[in-house]
C-alpha cells in the first residue's frame, strides 16, 4: 500500500496505529524533528513536507545525508523499525491537518 490515508480519525479520536505512531514519534523522533513534527533548529519539520511512504521508510531505515544535515538510520532500532508505518500514519494525519498538536485520544476497540 503506497498511497492513501494510513490513519483513521473518528470523532476526533485516532485508531490504534496512529496513536502508536504518536507514541513512537515522541519517543524517538521529536528530539530532532520537534514536538508534533513541527521541526526545530536541528531538523526539518515533517508535517510541512511529508514524503511518500516508500521514501519515508527508506529515510528512516537507512538515514539521510543532505548537506550538513545527517540523520542516522533506525533499521536496527527495535523501538522504531517495526513501527515506521505507524509513525507515518501519525505524521500524515498531522500533515493533512486532520490531527492537531498534542496527545490524541485513542478510539476504543
Amino acid at each position: 500500500m503506497a498511497t492513501g490515508k494510513f490513519y483513521e480519525i473518528v470523532g476526533g479520536k485516532v485508531d490504534a496505529r496512529t496513536y502508536n505512531g504518536f507514541r513512537r514519534y515522541h519517543g524517538s523522533c521529536n528530539h530532532c524533528h520537534g514536538p508534533d513534527g513541527m521541526g526545530s533548529t536541528f531538523a526539518s519539520a515533517l508535517v510541512d513536507r511529508l514524503p511518500d511512504l516508500e521514501v519515508f521508510r527508506r529515510s528512516v531505515r537507512d538515514g539521510v545525508r543532505s548537506g550538513p544535515s545527517v540523520m542516522k538510520g533506525f533499521a536496527n532500532d527495535p523501538n522504531v523499525a517495526p513501527y515506521i508505518d505507524d509513525i507515518y500514519a501519525y505524521l500524515q494525519a498531522r500533515a493533512d491537518g486532520a490531527l492537531g498538536r498534542g496527545r490524541p485520544e485513542r478510539l476504543e476497540n
